[in-house]
């Protein structure tokens, strides 16, 4: 087996070596299924521009998606398909004008769609959309009003409560609510068939509603009393929050969503669709086209930073050295992309200096976490040689410090943004989108820096909140959710790998039950598998068959509180050796989330950089003499 796992390692560095690109980035597509396709079509037609290649090529990626029931699925096991995927695929389609509503592809499409509760029952962000289009009515209120962007921050509710990602998709969401904006054209179809009961005001539970907007208007009305000014000047500020944080791309933060929903309020406010604002923000959202299996998808974002980061990292602990040119590339992209200006994360941390690095390659502003962290590991050993390099790891890590919650733990962007209020509000999936609060993978992955590759003592202050957080956030079964991957696997892994190189030794309990709990789990096969059903099931549930991410995860951790080789240990080697090649459905299943029972991510990169670091770690400690 050794010598299999020796070959194997040196099959995907070559392979990684391979796709590198000449600027030293790796841009392997953050696969975010079917819905941000399904948009670009629908913005397209809707400012009536041009682009025929385009609208053909992501229909005929849409349709090559459709399941043999009508309907299109967010992952391989979601039962019998997904309502709002499978609307937003029909509209897109019949908008496109390239498929008629009598195929027999969108008949089947519009079975689905009635037989599971019509567009009345599609998610709240589907409905935002369709309300843009003119395919269903704005509500008669929105949770929140626009005036809430005025509200001083020690207020006990305020725009700034709310996640930067919350606010980047809240703030143009604010302007066409309150306008009530509407835009059709000549191509625009009719979906009225697909509503059961004339698409009702029930966007939201009207009782929640009445409840938070009590809370909001004793806020505003104490403070401002609503004149007319405050609704003006309540617009301009939102308008203004969004020309301050557009990129250089022309995205809104260079996520697609936010950046469509900031186009059509632009539209709201009078500009037109030749504004240089929006043109150029259509062209970032075009920015964003990837090709997969021959057919373009416009990604939610790029994964450029991440893909970087992490493959710099696992080559480096591979073998390959850090004076590589592939290295070297790759380190030098990194470098040039940490962030020197403050972004919002200031508001909730003043007086930190910037020097954090973000997801994407566009991003200039919002920095995170996982991406900090990933792009310090990357670069560690060439601190001690670069000057230029020692200063960048300085900035990070002081900035990664500063971002501790004050409950011990790690968000993903900004500290103490878990204002427990907004809990109240009616909005679906909000508990993902709302709010930024510590979570394991996070906390597990940061103590994994800290512990592992910078001379902090494991009796620090720091390492000891997130080793506390960590040990009261341990589910009674021993695993551990993780908030941004599929998911108790995926926060187990971080959390023990965390704990390991916090010092905490692999006979205390907390660890033992998480062990025992991953053993549990294994498949006859030797690998592990988790479904996305378990982010709404808020339990583990399996996949059924192994998935190669979530195995090299499992394995990781097994092996990072082993001392010796174990028959479970083998048996998920042994799967990873057999299994790397295979490509069937599980390759392609979204091990990643960005909103439970919403959206998944298949990062196309996970399956060279995890199977390669578990093999790297399996060969270090106990192959090499």
């Amino acid at each position: 087996m050794t010598n299999r796992v020796e070959q194997l390692i040196g099959q995907i560095v070559q392979q990684l070596k391979n796709d590198q690109n000449p600027n030293g980035t790796w841009t392997y597509p953050f696969d975010t299924g079917i819905s941000t396709d399904a948009y670009m079509i629908i913005l397209v037609r809707s400012l009536e521009m041009n682009d025929e290649q385009l609208v053909h090529d992501l229909t005929e990626r849409i349709l090559s998606k459709q399941q043999a029931n009508g309907a299109w699925k967010l992952f391989h096991d979601e039962d019998d398909g997904n309502l709002s995927a499978t609307v937003e695929a029909y509209y897109s389609l019949l908008y496109s004008g390239y498929v008629s509503k009598e195929d027999s592809r969108l008949l089947a499409a519009k079975q689905f769609i009635l037989a599971n509760g019509g567009l009345e029952k599609t998610h709240m962000l589907t409905k935002i959309m369709l309300a843009l289009t003119g395919q269903y009515p704005w509500p008669a209120h929105f949770p929140i009003p626009v005036e809430m962007i005025l509200l001083p921050l020690h207020f006990p509710i305020n725009f700034y409560d709310f996640s930067v990602y919350g606010r980047a998709n809240l703030a143009p969401i604010m302007i066409v609510a309150d306008k009530k904006y509407v835009r059709t054209t000549k191509r625009s179809p009719n979906l009225s068939a697909l509503s059961l009961s004339g698409a009702a005001d029930n966007f939201f539970n009207l009782q929640d509603i009445q409840e938070f907007l009590s809370l909001i208007e004793h806020d505003l009305t104490s403070l401002l009393g609503f004149p007319q000014t405050i609704h003006s000047l309540a617009i301009n500020r939102t308008k203004q929050y969004m020309l301050d944080h557009i990129e250089p791309d022309g995205t809104l933060y260079s996520y697609f969503s936010s950046t469509f929903l900031m186009i059509f309020s632009f539209l709201s406010l009078g500009h037109s669709t030749n504004d240089p604002i929006i043109l150029k923000a259509v062209e970032g959202l075009k920015g964003m086209k990837c090709t997969i299996n021959g057919h373009p998808h416009i990604q939610y974002t790029t994964a450029t930073v991440w893909n970087t980061s992490l493959i710099s990292y696992a080559l480096q602990k591979a073998g390959v050295p850090s004076t590589d040119s592939v290295i070297e590339k790759a380190n030098g992209y990194l470098f040039e992309r940490q962030q020197t200006t403050y972004g919002d994360w200031a508001i909730h941390s003043p007086g930190v200096l910037p020097g954090a690095w973000g997801f994407s390659d566009s991003n200039t502003m919002n920095p995170d976490i996982d991406d900090s962290t990933a792009s310090l590991r990357a670069i560690s050993q060439a601190v001690q040689k670069n000057n230029h390099y020692y200063e960048a790891w300085s900035r990070g890590v002081r900035w990664v410090l500063s971002m501790q919650n004050s409950d011990g733990g790690w968000p993903a962007f900004e500290k103490d943004v878990d204002n427990k209020l907004l809990n109240l509000l009616p909005i679906e999936g909000g508990q993902f989108l709302l709010t930024d609060p510590s979570s394991a993978d996070l906390t597990g992955r940061t103590l994994e820096f800290f512990g592992g590759h910078t001379d902090l003592s494991n009796y620090h202050d720091v390492m000891a909140r997130g080793i506390e957080w960590l040990v009261h956030h341990q589910e009674k079964d021993g695993s551990w959710y993780g908030r941004w991957g599929i998911c108790y696997i995926y926060g187990t892994w971080a959390a023990i790998t965390g704990l390991m190189a916090a010092g905490i030794s692999a006979e205390k309990p907390m660890i033992q039950k998480a062990v025992h709990w991953l053993l549990a789990i294994q498949n006859p096969d030797g690998g592990w598998g988790e479904s996305c059903k378990s982010d709404t099931a808020s339990k583990y549930v399996p996949l059924g068959s192994s998935n190669l991410t979530q195995t090299a995860w499992a394995l990781d951790a097994l092996i990072a509180v082993s001392n010796t080789i174990t028959p479970e240990i083998n048996k998920g080697i042994a799967y990873l050796l057999e299994a790397y090649d295979k490509d069937d459905w599980t390759l392609s299943y979204p091990v990643g989330q960005l909103m439970g029972g919403g959206f998944y991510v298949h990062y196309h990169s996970y399956q060279y950089i995890f199977p390669l670091l578990a093999l790297t770690h399996y060969q270090l400690k106990f192959t090499e003499s």
